[in-house]
């Protein structure tokens, strides 16, 4: 008799981790964490501010197996106004997250997600800093391992992935739960199986995920096809005021733009992806106001030049074709701060 979805995606998979993920994760901080685990009774997880997929997809998924182990666990971002983006409230298990208000002050076990900063944690940084331990779970070059214990690795393709191997080495399993969230971190940070990063790996990683019954196209809809008619009117804001000039192309999205229209902050995430189909451009830069009224600067490359070590040098980080950072200055300060970075690059 063929075995049926589920029958696959209860057994565990035939993956050697005697490495890590891509051999870049020792594995004396793989048994670490494990052990660290094992001894918590409650366990704090976090990612970034203004989650993406990866970030709060990762986060829910390793949340997920923790609670059937039978830990507390609390998860979060810090975030001064506290709302998971439109975009992802699709993603399961988003009632184990609280706001940052109710998070313990100092953690015994903080596990941090796709955060390459403390900085990076918001108002969580602070909790951070008083935790006993923190295990950071990331794949972004520029992370520097801020926490006590790192499970980094650059080469991955996403933090999903790293979270996927912990899932397995913690003795967990997927269903479509954890696999949906999974996978929205692994197509969101891959864009959509489109960037350098997709690697044989990557793809079998997506078998298992969507073995376990994913229905694919309802989760791209939910990433890529769907946007309130405001966002049509900002996006056209941004677009008319786009500048190319010597292969970037810059455009800037400000409060006022977003006021007239009611469009929240998190709805601009994918701007940036239009703005960089520019052909005559290799870099694309979209400043967007937040409510605070900073500036933060998405930038993304076609591949010849590092904007990874643009960002990073800004205060920044990220990737060497998808970086980001935060600027205080004028739109015309930041885009000059900028070009000089990027000249180095």
């Amino acid at each position: 008799m063929t075995p049926d979805v589920r029958d696959r995606a209860e057994r565990p998979p035939r993956i050697d981790f005697s490495n890590g993920a891509a051999g870049a994760i020792p594995e004396s901080a793989w048994d670490r964490t494990l052990r660290l685990i094992g001894k918590a009774d409650e366990i704090a997880l976090a990612c970034h501010v203004t989650p993406d997929g990866d970030a709060l997809g990762s986060m829910l998924a390793v949340a997920f197996v923790l609670r059937s182990m039978g830990k507390r666990v609390v998860a979060s971002f810090g975030d001064r106004h506290f709302a998971v983006p439109r975009l992802l409230r699709f993603l399961p298990g988003q009632e184990m997250l609280v706001p940052p208000a109710e998070y313990p002050a100092a953690p015994e076990l903080l596990i941090t997600f796709d955060t390459s900063t403390f900085e990076r944690l918001g108002l969580l940084s602070d909790n951070a800093a008083r935790a006993r331990e923190v295990v950071v779970v990331d794949h972004h070059p520029s992370n520097a391992g801020f926490g006590t214990l790192g499970l980094i690795d650059a080469t991955a393709a996403a933090t999903a992935v790293l979270a996927e191997e912990l899932i397995y080495r913690l003795g967990g399993r997927l269903d479509r739960d954890i696999a949906t969230c999974l996978y929205a971190g692994l197509v969101t940070d891959t864009g959509s199986f489109r960037h350098s990063s997709t690697t044989p790996a990557v793809h079998e990683m997506a078998s298992r995920l969507v073995a376990t019954g994913l229905r694919t196209d309802e989760i791209a809809r939910e990433l890529w096809d769907r946007s309130p008619f405001a966002y049509l009117k900002v996006l056209a804001a941004a677009l008319d005021r786009a500048t190319l000039e010597d292969g970037l192309v810059w455009t800037y999205i400000t409060r006022v733009d977003r006021a007239a229209y009611g469009l929240p902050y998190a709805e601009l995430e994918g701007i940036i992806d239009i703005v960089r189909r520019t052909d005559e451009a290799e870099v694309a830069v979209v400043l967007k106001e937040d409510d605070q009224g900073s500036w933060q600067v998405s930038t993304r490359s076609k591949g010849t030049v590092d904007v990874g070590a643009a960002c990073a040098a800004l205060g920044g980080g990220g990737h060497h074709n998808a970086a980001g950072y935060t600027s205080h200055d004028s739109v015309e300060d930041t885009m000059t701060a900028f070009r000089r970075q990027l000249r180095k690059a």
